[in-house]
Parts: C-alpha cells; sequence; structure tokens
C-alpha cells in the first residue's frame, strides 16, 4: 500500500519540515509523530527550546502537506524513507525524537543509519512506547470495527472529543490512523547489537500504554549510557504537560556530548525551554 520509497532530493525534502530554520544552531533535532499525527504537532517546540538547537518535524505520507500520497503501512517501509532524507542533515549534528508510533520509527531509522555507514544520531530520545523487543499486551486495532476503533482513540486520549464525533472528519483520518496502527500492529524487530550513542525515555504516570518498567527495557538498546524519567500525566503526557517535558528533554539534549563540544552548565540547561508555558 503505498510502500515506494524513492531517493529523490524532492523526495526528501517531501520527508522533513523545518517551521523556524535557525542557521547559527549547532545542532538538530528531528521529531517523529504519533499515530495519525503529522510535523506540526512540533511547530511550537521550534520557539520553545534553546536556540543552539533547530527543530526538525518528520512529515510521513497521508497527512498534511503530503495528505495525497497514499500512507505506509510498514515501520521498516517508513524508516527507509526517513533515512534517506536525513543523510543531506546530517553535515550538523543531530539527534532524533519520537512518541509512540513515532519511538519505534526513530529507532528503526538509527538502525537503518548505522547498516547504511551513514552518520549516526548523537541522542536518542524516545516517549510514551514500550522498548521494541517486548510483545504487545494489546491485540491488532486497525482491523477493528469502527466502534471499537474509535472507543481504542478514545483510551488513548490523543484525538479531540470534537473529531471523533465528527463523521466528515473520522472519514478524513480513519484511513491514516488505521495505517499507522496495522504498522505498529505488524512490526517485527529484529535483535542487533546495542547502538552506540545515549537513549532517554520518557513515560507519563498514568499511562496505560507505556508502563515504567516497559520503558525500562530500552535500557538493552545503548552501550552508551540510559536515563528513564516518568512526567505526571497519560499517554499524551507530552501535550498536557508541555513544558515540564520539554525541560526534561532539552535538559538531557543539552548533556550530551556528540550533540554540544561542552558540557551545558547547570544554569544554562535549567533556562533552556523558553517560551513553551
Amino acid at each position: 500500500m503505498g510502500d515506494y520509497v524513492t531517493n529523490s532530493q524532492s523526495e526528501q525534502n517531501r520527508w522533513l519540515t523545518c517551521f523556524a530554520p535557525q542557521p547559527q544552531a549547532t545542532a538538530r533535532l528531528f521529531c517523529f509523530p504519533y499515530a495519525g499525527g503529522g510535523a506540526r504537532a512540533f511547530q511550537t517546540w521550534a520557539g520553545a527550546l534553546a536556540p543552539t538547537l533547530e527543530v526538525w518535524g518528520v512529515q510521513l505520507p497521508g497527512r498534511e502537506s503530503r495528505w495525497r500520497e497514499p500512507p505506509f503501512t510498514r515501520i521498516d517501509a517508513m524508516s527507509r524513507g526517513v533515512a534517506a532524507a536525513l543523510r543531506p542533515y546530517s553535515n550538523k549534528p543531530f539527534a532524533l525524537y519520537g512518541h509512540s508510533m513515532g519511538a519505534k520509527l526513530c529507532f528503526e531509522v538509527a538502525r537503518q543509519l548505522r547498516r547504511e555507514g551513514a552518520p549516526q544520531p548523537a541522542h536518542l530520545s524516545v516517549s510514551g512506547c514500550p522498548a521494541p523487543q517486548l510483545p504487545s499486551k494489546e491485540p491488532p486495532s486497525y482491523t477493528l470495527p469502527e466502534a471499537e476503533f474509535l472507543d481504542r482513540l478514545r483510551k488513548l486520549n490523543g484525538t479531540p472529543r470534537e473529531v471523533l464525533e465528527n463523521p466528515e472528519l473520522m472519514g478524513l483520518l480513519s484511513p491514516v490512523l488505521r495505517a499507522d496502527f496495522e504498522a505498529v500492529d505488524t512490526y517485527m524487530f529484529t535483535p542487533e547489537p546495542p547502538l552506540d550513542l545515549p537513549i532517554a525515555a520518557y513515560g507519563g504516570l498514568q499511562d496505560e500504554e507505556a508502563a515504567c518498567e516497559q520503558l525500562e527495557a530500552w535500557r538493552e538498546h545503548t552501550s552508551a549510557g540510559f536515563v528513564l524519567r516518568m512526567l505526571p500525566g497519560d499517554h499524551f503526557f507530552l501535550h498536557s504537560n508541555q513544558h515540564l517535558f520539554l525541560h526534561a528533554l532539552t535538559r538531557d539534549l543539552l548533556r550530551t556530548p556528540g550533540l554540544y563540544p561542552r558540557r551545558a552548565p547547570a544554569g544554562e540547561a535549567d533556562t533552556a525551554v523558553r517560551g513553551a508555558q
């Protein structure tokens, strides 16, 4: 279903969006959306993080500027497309962040870049997602009847009620959501050596989708340091507690030697999040 990847420059540009270019930035952060989400989920981050960090959103087919394209249904196909798009932008140190589906996707992108011998990210941040080697506790969602599928979305608490109750909007959104859920439900983890880069995992204390012990298992995928941070909120704590989350994320990024030539002083890290309240 549309899982064909080209390597043209125009194709690469479609995969990535930078809402606020910052030529003076010394590093880049590429952000991978959750199921049904697009690059705009991270639009406000560009004005909230440290000015030394340029924020990019990953734009997957089937949404926003790519709404005419059929959505992908396999994470391995997505990861190849994003990896190819990232390579021209690896002339600066960069980090990857992903939430829920985006966490698995950015993890696979990091491994795809390693397989290709391409420049590696200096840091990997994941949130709201059990470690990829763990079997899912939920039955497949993408084949559920519409009423049950809507109940599943309500449980996740990431789709506004007015959208869920609008048949026309759901008629547009449901195919993309189902495709993304299919990508997650059909994901097959393949063991590889741990990544030689730090990993930070973040979770919501009330998130039933990704419990603390499931996030802790991400530790197995790094040989360069791991940190786990649990924050107030449910599965979408990154929105409901955005300021607190961005503060934690920025502190961890500023303390990554591969992103910055020096460790950020405590005062700099504490004041790195700007205007996100």
